[in-house]
């Protein structure tokens, strides 16, 4: 079953006298065991968005279902679903992190064993069996976001929404959290993830949703957005000199020959000719000309933009 399904999700808010469309017919699902990361500028409809996946606030048009639940009829579908926001209001620091897991556990409907036993396998599994007395505000930063992870996960929801999960961590810390966005994708649960850390983004996504006026622009499997993105291109750098001869074989082939530098948009086949011209000469590297999702992100959102000014005008 579909983990999350939004369809053509309209809200409306009244600002200053008028009228301002934040979502507008926006569409999307999530299966079990795919990362989603929903992207987008500030005041792109991203949060709005959010919060009538939440059930935290009604569409004016369109439904959500979590599961085949909608949020907003059914409270069972708020069950099935996990949270964990940025800017830790997901703990209670004067608590442990054994005492928030029960505790959370109880309020989401189970019973207080269960929650104790389950509370403890995910400090097990999250490497934090041994801070399981520690106040949570005397745990490092890094293992405070692991907590609010398995809070989220306690009980064994369908779907979990990620906002900002690898903020603020340092390299080690943002490494562990990125395995287990993974490792628990892979055992089922849909995440819908939310970041302005594209890097990230791009790292543990399957598929992209850019969101832009309140409309998605781009909602492509992620290696396919960045392939389709990247120019089918090679750079190519060396040491020493090209004579006249070879400068004219290599351009010839269709590279264009810069100091110590060239750069070949063609065929596989073709830089294997130029790298047979150039050989003795050493190779610095030999790399593709490949986009990333923090270039692709800016120049969607700027076409956008253009758009939106022409067909304003």
């Amino acid at each position: 079953m579909t983990a999350l399904e939004a369809y053509k999700l309209r809200k409306t808010y009244r600002q200053g006298g008028k009228l301002v469309e934040a979502v507008r017919e926006l569409s999307l699902k999530i299966e079990p065991g795919e990362v989603l990361a929903f992207l987008g500028a500030n005041g792109a409809g991203k949060t709005t968005t959010i919060k009538m996946i939440a059930g935290l606030i009604r569409p004016d048009t369109g439904w959500v279902k979590i599961a085949g639940c909608d949020p907003h009829r059914n409270s069972k579908a708020l069950q099935m679903l996990g949270a964990v926001l940025e800017g830790n209001r997901n703990l209670y620091w004067r608590l442990t992190p054994e005492e928030n897991l029960e505790y959370f556990g109880v309020l989401r409907g189970m019973n207080r064993k269960a929650a104790h036993r389950r509370g403890l396998a995910l400090l097990d599994r999250f490497e934090l069996l041994h801070k399981r007395h520690t106040p949570v505000q005397a745990l490092s930063r890094g293992m405070q976001q692991k907590l609010a992870i398995a809070v989220a996960l306690i009980h064994q929801p369908r779907l979990l929404l990620l906002d900002e999960p690898t903020l603020g961590l340092d390299v080690e810390a943002s490494q562990n959290v990125k395995a287990l966005v993974r490792e628990i994708a892979q055992e089922g649960c849909a995440i819908l993830l939310t970041t302005h850390q594209l890097n990230i983004a791009e790292e543990i996504s399957d598929r992209v949703a850019i969101v832009q006026n309140g409309e998605i622009i781009a909602l492509e499997p992620t290696a396919r957005i960045v392939k389709q993105f990247s120019d089918c291109g090679y750079i190519i750098e060396f040491l020493g000199e090209l004579d006249d001869v070879r400068t004219r074989k290599i351009e010839a082939i269709g590279a264009v020959v810069e100091s110590q530098k060239m750069i070949y948009a063609g065929t596989p086949e073709g830089l294997y000719q130029i790298l047979n011209v150039l050989s003795p000469l050493p190779l610095v590297q030999v790399k593709q000309d490949r986009a990333d999702l923090t270039k692709i992100f800016l120049k969607l959102i700027g076409e956008s933009r253009a758009a939106t000014v022409t067909h304003g005008n």
